[in-house]
């Protein structure tokens, strides 16, 4: 189990490898010579870590800004947190959960092999925690072994190519080709922001076509108009919680200045992102010709959300604050009705909340990724809460999953298994 377990964690486990370890089987596969596939294979990974930079550096300025607002306008209740689990799973399921990842891995390639939906899920951490609710459900559940295994494997790998499939009009819709299609497990929620969107919205005003006077005409600089709305976002809360709460994070730096900081840290982390989505991209590309025209016809390489980003950044701004927005009624309406109170979570309202709101204005604009984005954002706080009561029965006391296709994984398939046993 060593062995598998270094292949599955140390190798496939990190995306980074994954991607390029594909990018490299693609450059082969179109016969390139050793340099080019050498100079491919690495430019795949610096991509994916250019990205992954500037995803941490987002992270951690959010992570920020997720405790001072809740130190500061004194919330109390449940942070969707899927680490807490998984390292709970990783402990007591750890083997389980490494094969249902691979299992669901091999049957994504063989659905996109021998079936007209020819999406390959590229997304590791996504494919980790949907493997993870598959192994703590299944396990609470009543199955164990092989049974475990197998059912959860067929879940996940279902799962791998259905929610590209389900995303895919709207995403060749913001994108304009087929070159890429959606591999990220908050799917659904999409779909129910732009079913929203749709209703409510207007196509023909774009989040990307805002006219503004001469006078504010810097803002029409993407990075320049995020940093104009990300500063109020961090100094209202700081102002909120005061210098005592921001004192750890700041090093003996005023509190104010350091919380404006953060907002631009926010920004940069955005902006290395998107260089980095853009690299990997101008790689993997081209690179997985070489999969589509040798192993899976026809391949659609699945990515992470981070890939959407350049193509409506506007979006991506309304949509986190609109989700945020709708979080924040939800914390307060749904335990109302006897649900537990879910906190906003920053990380899943900008990463989810950016992707929906780009979803959001493909079919419906400026009104719909603001509107849509509301609805989001308590669909997003209803699901964590729905799942809370079933992962309590299981002994998992106030966490939660966030992603909302996982958890509607874990509702269907705990409540099938109640039901049966």
């Amino acid at each position: 189990m060593s062995f598998l377990h270094f292949i599955v964690n140390d190798v496939l486990g990190q995306a980074s490898i994954l991607i390029s370890l594909i990018a490299m089987i693609g450059l082969i596969a179109l016969k390139k010579s050793p340099g080019q596939v050498i100079t491919g294979t690495m430019k795949t990974l610096l991509g994916f870590l250019v990205l992954l930079a500037g995803a941490n550096i987002i992270v951690n300025a959010l992570n920020f800004l997720g405790d001072v607002f809740q130190k500061g306008f004194h919330m109390r209740g449940v942070v969707t947190d899927v680490g807490s689990i998984a390292g709970i799973a990783q402990q007591t399921l750890g083997r389980e959960t490494a094969l249902i990842m691979v299992l669901a891995f091999m049957i994504n390639i063989l659905i996109a092999r021998f079936t007209r939906y020819k999406y390959i899920f590229l997304t590791g951490q996504a494919s980790l925690w949907m493997a993870t609710v598959c192994s703590v459900i299944g396990y609470m559940g009543g199955l164990r072994g092989t049974e475990l295994i197998i059912i959860g494997g067929v879940i996940a790998g279902v799962m791998a190519v259905g929610m590209p499939v389900l995303a895919q009009p709207i995403v060749r819709k913001i994108t304009g080709s087929d070159d890429i299609a959606l591999g990220h497990f908050c799917t659904i929620g999409y779909i129910v922001q732009a079913g929203v969107a749709k209703l409510t919205g207007d196509v023909s005003k774009s989040t990307e076509d805002l006219e503004l006077p001469q006078s504010f005409s810097f803002l029409q600089d993407t990075y320049l108009s995020m940093m104009v709305v990300m500063i109020p976002v961090y100094l209202i809360p700081s102002i909120a919680a005061g210098p005592a709460v921001i004192a750890p994070y700041a090093n003996g730096v005023n509190y104010l200045v350091y919380a404006f900081l953060q907002s631009v840290q926010f920004v940069v982390g955005v902006y290395v992102l998107l260089a980095g989505v853009r690299l990997l991209l101008a790689e993997i590309v081209p690179a997985f010709r070489g999969i589509a025209l040798r192993i899976v016809p026809n391949a659609i390489p699945a990515l992470d959300c981070p890939v959407l980003f350049p193509y409506a950044p506007n979006a991506v701004i309304i949509g986190f604050i609109s989700t945020t927005i709708g979080s924040i009624i939800g914390m307060f309406l749904f335990p109302s009705i006897g649900l537990a109170m879910i906190l906003p979570g920053m990380l899943t309202n900008f990463f989810a909340g950016g992707t929906a709101g780009i979803f959001g204005n493909a079919v419906g604009g400026r009104r719909g990724a603001i509107i849509g984005g509301v609805f989001h954002g308590l669909f997003i706080t209803l699901l964590p809460a729905l799942l809370l009561p079933l992962l309590g029965q299981y002994g998992f006391s106030n966490v939660t999953f966030s992603d909302s296709d996982v958890i509607g994984v874990g509702l269907v398939f705990g409540h099938i298994l109640n039901f049966f046993h």
